[in-house]
């Protein structure tokens, strides 16, 4: 009977420390994906800022005046354009 008692204390300390293993895991693992979570919230908040960052700097307005402005660009007219022409090089008179 003593051979008995024996074996289901070590079977209930050894289950005892597998359920407090089982638990620190558990608790070690939803502490990681919490963070995860908090990382992707952060992630997704950035992500829309850019968006509408990238939308305001793209305006028809403020292109235009960045081109004004920074690259001394104006707008063409008919007076200030250059028309270029192609002249055709016959095939025969090109030599290889």
């Amino acid at each position: 009977m003593t051979r008995l008692n024996l074996v289901l204390l070590v079977a209930l300390i050894g289950s005892c420390l597998y359920l407090v293993r089982v638990s620190y895991d558990a608790r070690r693992l939803y502490t990681a994906l919490d963070i995860a979570q908090s990382d992707a919230r952060k992630l997704d908040i950035e992500h829309e800022r850019l968006k509408s960052e990238k939308q305001s700097q793209a305006t028809p307005l403020r292109v235009e005046r960045v081109a004004r402005d920074k690259l001394a660009m104006r707008t063409a007219t008919p007076a200030v354009t250059e028309y270029v022409t192609y002249a055709a090089v016959p095939a025969s008179g090109v030599s290889r």
